[in-house]
């Protein structure tokens, strides 16, 4: 059984002494591939640094939507230098809109657009974070669509609605589930993952956050994308097996993972 972790953050602090011994325990969970994500261009040599150091792993760079206090006139062109100066980039994010921590809808939507303007020149998935925004969201990638082309993409770490679900997926986007879907209050991500066409559903930890049942509360690994899997396959009635066959396939083919 083979698996993908579509969203890490690796390079975080927590991880730094032992990187190695995570390493052990992804292979060991079947774990075959990770995609870094990058909450801020500066991050991008310390992702440079580990996916040096693990050749399964591959990475993004972007702004994430809570940092955007850090967007100035020169972001934009760097994002496109960075991402256009290693093959193993293999998306822009993470992007998207945050209105529950955050009140400057404006300056987000501004980088946000800029962002989706770069994966569509480099006609790269855009890795999107959305919490409280969904509605802000879809009208701003409508209207990218009609005004510029179709943009695939991941809606990650997925806790919105069904009808919010629906909305996304008839955009085109992949929806992926973390560790929230096992949480026992999380009944609105449960519905949401059963309508998920098996084709664009994917898993990931989004590490070292959000671990999911049965290691809720402790620091989240890329090892326990296994769990996420588990849980989805018992809620729509399959095999884990068949799971990790299909959420493997489709993260090959939304970023352009070939087996190693």
């Amino acid at each position: 059984m083979q698996l993908i972790d579509t969203h890490v953050h690796i390079n975080f602090d927590v991880f730094e002494k032992d990187l190695k011994l995570l390493q052990d325990r992804w292979q060991e969970a079947g774990v075959i591939h990770l995609v870094h994500s990058c909450v801020e261009p500066e991050e991008f040599a310390s992702i440079q640094r580990i996916a040096d150091k693990f050749s399964e792993l591959s990475f993004a760079v972007g702004l994430h939507p809570l940092d955007v206090n850090k967007w100035n006139e020169d972001t934009a062109a760097q994002i496109l230098k960075l991402a256009s100066s290693d093959e193993r980039v293999v998306a822009i994010g993470e992007t998207g809109l945050d209105f529950y921590k955050a009140d400057n809808q404006k300056q987000q939507e501004k980088a946000l657009l800029a962002q989706l303007e770069i994966a569509r020149k480099l006609n790269k998935p855009v890795i999107i974070h959305c919490r409280e925004a969904a509605a802000n969201l879809r009208e701003i990638i409508a209207d990218f669509w009609h005004k510029q082309s179709p943009l695939q993409g991941v809606m990650h770490c997925w806790g919105g609605t069904v009808e919010e679900t629906n909305w996304f997926l008839d955009l085109g986007f992949y929806i992926s589930f973390s560790g929230i879907v096992t949480f026992k209050s999380a009944k609105s991500v449960q519905e949401s993952a059963k309508i998920v066409p098996q084709e664009r559903l994917l898993i990931e930890t989004d590490c070292p956050f959000l671990a999911p049942v049965p290691k809720r509360g402790k620091r989240n690994e890329p090892a326990y994308v296994r769990y996420v899997a588990q849980y989805l396959a018992e809620l729509r009635n399959t095999s884990i097996e068949e799971i990790a066959e299909q959420t493997t396939s489709n993260a090959r083919r939304l970023f352009g993972i070939l087996p190693q």
